[in-house]
């Protein structure tokens, strides 16, 4: 069942998004013991901070072109219901992990993803 290419994508996606929290939680773990002060008295550091924050923002537009496609267009015609909506579903935790973690890029991005997410799957069942 798991070789099915159905079922390729939701768990790759699940994966990765395994990976990002393990990763996140590295890099805290590094900023815990290091004490670093935010915001950081390093100006790249800084810019690096806010440039997150934007990329945090402009990611779930990415997917404005799907958003057009279904509501403006009125064609789902190649969108998976199902896979949009793990999408939306599985970016909950990691709002609930922003949340925990007052990691507000994380919060922004999710948030958004949620919104985007399930207008394309609302969209997709209205076509």
């Amino acid at each position: 069942m798991l070789g099915n290419n159905k079922f390729k994508f939701p768990f790759a996606f699940l994966l990765l998004s395994m990976k990002l929290v393990e990763h996140h939680l590295h890099i805290r773990k590094m900023i815990y013991e290091q004490h670093q002060p935010y915001p950081h008295p390093n100006p790249t550091i800084r810019f690096l901070d806010k440039f997150v924050f934007g990329i945090a923002f402009i990611m779930p537009l990415t997917a404005l072109p799907q958003l057009y496609k279904v509501w403006f267009e009125g064609n789902a015609q190649g969108v998976s219901v199902l896979t949009w909506l793990l999408l939306a579903i599985l970016s909950i935790p990691m709002i609930i992990y922003g949340i925990v973690h007052k990691e507000k890029p994380i919060i922004l991005m999710y948030a958004l993803w949620v919104i985007v997410n399930s207008l394309v799957v609302i969209g997709a069942i209205l076509a």
